[in-house]
C-alpha cells in the first residue's frame, strides 16, 4: 500500500516536473499584470502540464536587463526587445496576437498642430526609451513625416509605464505622451481618461511576440504554442487580445528597416 502511494506521489510530481518562467514587459504596474496573467498561467499549466511562473519587473529598463541576460524561459516582449534578445540570447519568436500593434500619442487638446514651431521645446512623456510602439515608433515617424527630432528639439521625460504617461498628460506634466491602444483602453482612471485624447496614430507593425530561450525544449514550446492558439476568448480578452497566431523571427525583420537596431 505504501509503495502504491509513493508511486502516485511520484507520478503527480512528475506531471509538473517541468517548470518555466514567463517574463512579461511591465507596460502597466506589476500588480495589475500579475492579476491579469495569473489566469493565463493557470490555463497554460492545466493544458500543458508545465508549471508556468509569472515574472515581471518594476520598470521596463529593469525588465530589459533581465531579458537580455536570458533570465526568462519564455517572455512577452515588444518587437524592439525581440530584436535585441534574439541577437544577445537567441530568443525565438513563436506566438503573438493576431492583430498588429499601433503606437498612439495623446494630449489634453483634442487636436494638435504638428508644425515644428508648435512642437519645439514641448515636453513629451514616454514609458521608457525602448518602448516600441509607445516611444520608438512616434519618434521615428515624427522625424520621417514632420522633420522633427523629438530627442533633439523637445524635452523628453520617461515615466516607467503607459498608465503613468496617461496620468501625466491629463495632469499637464507633458504636452504629448506615447502609448498603445490596448493599454489606453485598459486605463481605468476615469477622471484622467476623460481629460486626454488620441491625437496621432502610427502605422501598424507586428505585435509583441512571445519568444522562448533556446534552453527550453521544442516539445514544451509546441505544447505552449498550441495552448495559446486554443485559448478561450474569455481568457485572451483578459489581455485585451482576441486571438493568437503563430509567428517567427523573420516577421520582425521590418523593425530593423525603420532604423531601430
Amino acid at each position: 500500500m505504501l509503495k502504491k502511494i509513493s508511486l502516485l506521489l511520484l507520478a503527480g510530481s512528475y506531471a509538473l516536473a517541468t517548470q518555466i518562467t514567463l517574463g512579461v514587459v511591465p507596460q502597466q504596474s506589476p500588480l495589475k499584470l500579475a492579476k491579469k496573467w495569473s489566469s493565463i498561467t493557470k490555463y497554460l499549466e492545466k493544458e500543458t502540464g508545465i508549471e508556468v511562473i509569472f515574472k515581471t519587473e518594476q520598470s521596463i529598463p529593469k525588465f530589459e536587463n533581465k531579458l537580455y541576460a536570458g533570465a526568462y524561459d519564455i517572455s512577452y516582449m515588444n518587437p524592439y526587445h525581440f530584436i535585441v534578445a534574439n541577437k544577445n540570447q537567441n530568443y525565438e519568436a513563436f506566438i503573438r496576437a493576431k492583430k498588429n500593434i499601433v503606437g498612439i500619442l495623446l494630449a489634453k487638446d483634442k487636436k494638435v498642430n504638428f508644425d515644428i514651431k508648435n512642437l519645439e521645446n514641448k515636453t513629451f512623456l514616454f514609458p521608457a526609451p525602448n518602448a516600441f510602439a509607445a516611444t520608438l515608433l512616434p519618434k521615428f515617424e515624427f522625424k520621417e513625416k514632420f522633420g522633427f527630432d523629438i530627442d533633439k528639439q523637445a524635452k523628453v521625460i520617461y515615466v516607467n509605464s503607459h498608465d503613468s504617461v496617461y496620468k501625466g498628460i491629463a495632469r499637464e506634466i507633458g504636452y504629448l505622451g506615447g502609448g498603445i491602444i490596448r493599454t489606453y483602453n485598459n486605463f481605468i482612471d476615469k477622471n484622467d481618461k476623460d481629460n486626454i485624447s488620441i491625437v496621432y496614430k502610427t502605422k501598424p507593425y507586428p505585435s509583441h511576440p512571445i519568444a522562448f530561450h533556446p534552453r527550453v525544449s521544442q516539445n514544451d514550446i509546441m505544447k505552449i504554442q498550441q495552448a495559446f492558439l486554443n485559448m478561450p476568448i474569455e481568457l485572451s480578452k483578459i489581455l485585451s487580445i482576441k486571438k493568437f497566431r503563430t509567428t517567427q523571427n523573420s516577421e520582425y525583420d521590418i523593425i530593423k528597416n525603420i532604423g531601430v537596431k
